[in-house]
């Protein structure tokens, strides 16, 4: 586990979050105020128990979610009475395809209705990976996505994974799709564990694509996890955001100065309780706002 001394935080946090601030003309004030939650992390239980899990994730600490579309007319009267506020939505992959379009309209316009700011394009199926031409076909589809959510008034954002900065030739998937997409239609929703999962720094990612970044999925990783470029990662690689070998300070400093607007911790697999694992990782995160 790799620490840093809540001083030095406070101290390196603040002059990047007040240097931000005042670029803006205003007083300088944490990220950490309205902790976000993945849903997806709640799987095995939300759709049982949606009333007692959210409301306990909201007695937690968390403010704000971002919610998985398949289970939303499940969830979605627990979710109004539990004091969480629905920021993003990761849509099914499959409303992208063409002979969706219909389907794809009407999602972003209930997703409107509802009160959501973001969707989120989550996941490209390894059926449909390919070389740099699936990235472009990708990246068009994703144009076209993001300028109907932008007349919806909408945010459209990409999450990645690890595949998509295997290197192809002299180029990467993720370099294709930032350079071909339009990045006033199509943001990036950082995940910083599948960031490092492909050997990147997550700091390196978010100094260099600054402005592009809206939305951060904050986790961490274990030890001696291997360099990949697929899913296949053991469930232990997953840990809570204050226990792995990810710099979550300098993460979270890097990610104020670079313009993220929300930030959804998520585990993808946990070896217990899912609700005390998020309980784990908002108390570190916690304890980082307030010394």
């Amino acid at each position: 586990m790799k620490y840093t001394s809540r001083r030095q935080f406070l101290v390196s946090s603040a002059l990047a979050f007040s240097s931000v601030r005042r670029a803006a003309g205003e007083q300088a004030s944490s990220p950490l105020d309205e902790i976000g939650v993945q849903l997806y992390t709640v799987r095995s239980v939300l759709t049982a128990e949606p009333g007692r899990t959210l409301k306990a994730l909201s007695e937690i600490g968390y403010r704000e979610a971002e919610v998985i579309w398949a289970t939303i007319d499940t969830i979605w009267p627990d979710l109004q009475n539990s004091g969480l506020q629905p920021v993003s939505v990761h849509l099914d992959s499959a409303l992208f395809a063409p002979e969706n379009r219909g389907k794809f309209t009407a999602a972003i316009s209930r997703c409107r209705e509802l009160g959501f700011k973001y969707a989120v394009y989550p996941y490209l199926p390894p059926n449909q990976r390919g070389g740099i031409d699936s990235f472009k076909a990708l990246a068009d589809t994703l144009n076209r996505a993001g300028e109907e959510c932008r007349t919806a008034g909408l945010r459209l954002c990409y999450h990645n994974h690890a595949f998509e900065f295997q290197p192809l030739g002299t180029t990467t998937g993720m370099a294709t799709l930032l350079n071909r997409t339009d990045k006033s239609l199509v943001g990036w929703e950082m995940d910083i564990f599948w960031v490092s999962v492909a050997g990147h720094n997550p700091v390196d990612e978010l100094k260099k694509h600054s402005g592009r970044i809206q939305l951060l999925h904050l986790k961490n990783k274990a030890p001696d996890t291997p360099v990949q470029y697929t899913e296949s990662v053991p469930r232990t690689a997953f840990r809570t955001v204050g226990d792995g070998v990810l710099d979550i300070p300098a993460i979270l400093q890097s990610a104020s100065a670079a313009g993220v607007q929300h930030y959804f911790v998520e585990q993808d697999q946990t070896q217990g309780d899912p609700v005390e694992s998020l309980r784990q990782s908002y108390d570190y995160l916690r304890r980082l706002k307030r010394p």
